[in-house]
């Protein structure tokens, strides 16, 4: 079985801006109105197929490139191909001739090593703490539990201190482009304007197929390579019968969450807003005749049966729905005089009251959270995808109504997090201008996130070293 990669938030563009909360505007946790969110980072875990415990056989290795002074191997880059694959196959997805998938594999890792550099010269870290909690969360993700997971990733080859070290890399890759990428974008009113002015003579072209946008849900039965039929077949039926408890009224986002077997299962599915040409072909063929609202499938593809409910469909870039969830918190800011490990366990100690009865949620926010909406029992209204950080909004999708999350740790401190509730909602004008407000932050990210790249780049070192003859 593969490990499917932990999610930091990325999907390939952020999850679109849902309705802004109406209090604790400035509440730590809530991404602050008009803030910019850096390209978030899916630490690239993904590994190979199971080699029933046999260890990979690779030839001699070699140095492919130096950078700035410290070097990758073709070991490195074979071992990356194999993890890009891997993902692949689970995602159905077609990959680049074999030298191109190479050659791109060497330049995300010389990005990658140029990144981690940069980042310790500016003494970023990533505590222990940071990444248990990301191992965690990879291990959720695969609906199994930590040893588990250790287990297979050392058949894989991988171990634990491997593992860990991967996570840590990737979440100081994305600090750093926090810190650097992030500062650089403002989104004004008049760039909302200009971009519904866009979009707008876009749906009047002939050609307004291609620029229509889907949002739909998606769960992932999977058939493993190689099944036989009559594994394939249970499949099949397995997922005729998700779709028919869904069309006789179980809630989809949470039959997703429970029994999908896609890396987007613990945000219930959902896939965001985005061109059709950024989804995958099957996915826009099977539900181009699909109303709003309705469900598609099984659909069949290598990677197993698709179910897919067409969330919402515009011609004008303008969503007019969203899944709103209505959570509280209650935060302890991390310092020199409460360490990560001290916030984590006085947290776990509410959560055991609170579950004991000996007092609840709100009262624990009055007395003792340190953010803004603690008056309020730490209450921060409804809010749609892409309101919080990634970390709290990670966890929050990991949640059933009425459920309390472990110790979370963000950029603002250790929150603990109850999912009141969750909801469709059709958004009003000032919802959607904010939730496409954040449709030209993440233009505009992109388009700083290259131009970053491109300097960071120049400004290395790189050798690039030919293979031994």
């Amino acid at each position: 079985m593969k490990i499917r990669a932990l999610t930091l938030g990325f999907v390939s563009v952020a999850t679109l801006l849902g309705a802004a909360v109406p209090q604790g505007a400035m509440a730590q946790g809530l991404r602050p109105s008009g803030s910019a969110q850096a390209p978030r980072l899916s630490p690239n875990v993904t590994l190979p197929a199971n080699t029933n415990g046999r260890p990979v056989t690779r030839a001699a290795d070699f140095i492919v490139a130096v950078v700035n002074s410290e070097p990758i191997t073709n070991n490195d880059v074979q071992i990356r191909m194999e993890r890009v694959r891997a993902q692949a196959q689970a995602q159905g997805a077609a990959l680049p001739p074999e030298n191109l998938l190479a050659k791109e594999t060497l330049e995300r890792l010389i990005m990658e090593k140029i990144q981690i550099q940069n980042a310790k010269e500016f003494g970023l870290k990533v505590d222990d703490f940071a990444v248990s909690q990301a191992v965690k969360s990879v291990a959720q993700q695969n609906k199994i539990d930590e040893d588990e997971m250790i287990r297979r990733l050392a058949k894989d080859g991988i171990t634990k201190e491997q593992f860990r070290s991967e996570l840590r890399n990737q979440m100081l890759i994305q600090r750093l482009r926090e810190r650097d990428v992030e500062a650089r974008v403002k989104v004004s009113e008049l760039d909302i304007d200009q971009y519904l002015r866009e979009q707008r003579s876009a749906a009047g072209n002939a050609a307004v197929a291609s620029n229509a946008e889907l949002n739909l849900g998606h769960i992932l039965v999977a058939v493993p390579e190689g099944a036989s039929a009559e594994a394939v077949e249970a499949q099949r039926v397995k997922a005729q019968g998700l779709v028919d408890s869904i069309r006789d009224g179980k809630d989809f986002f949470a039959v997703a969450r429970e029994s999908s077997n896609a890396a987007d299962a613990a945000q219930g599915g959902l896939m965001g807003l985005r061109t059709a040409d950024r989804y995958p072909e099957l996915f826009v063929t099977a539900t181009q005749k699909a109303a709003v609202g309705s469900v598609v499938g099984p659909v069949r593809s290598p990677a197993g049966f698709h179910i897919l409910k067409v969330v919402d469909r515009t011609m004008t870039g303008v969503p007019s729905v969203a899944v709103q969830a209505h959570v509280r918190h209650i935060l302890l800011r991390i310092g020199a005089q409460l360490p990560e490990e001290q916030a984590a366990e006085r947290l776990e100690d509410y959560r055991r009251r609170i579950a004991s009865g000996q007092a609840t949620f709100e009262s624990l926010a009055r007395e003792y959270s340190q953010d803004g909406s603690a008056q309020g029992g730490g209450d921060l209204g409804w809010a749609g995808p892409g309101r919080f950080v990634p970390e709290f909004e990670q966890a929050v999708a990991g949640l059933q109504p009425g459920q309390i999350s472990g110790p979370v740790l963000s950029r603002f401190g250790m929150h603990l997090i109850q999912l009141i509730d969750r909801r469709e909602v059709k958004l009003s004008q000032r919802e959607q201008r904010e939730m496409i407000r954040d449709v030209v932050r993440e233009k505009k990210l992109e388009e700083a996130y290259s131009t970053w790249q491109q300097e960071t780049r120049s400004r290395a070192y790189v050798e690039y070293r030919e293979p031994p003859q």
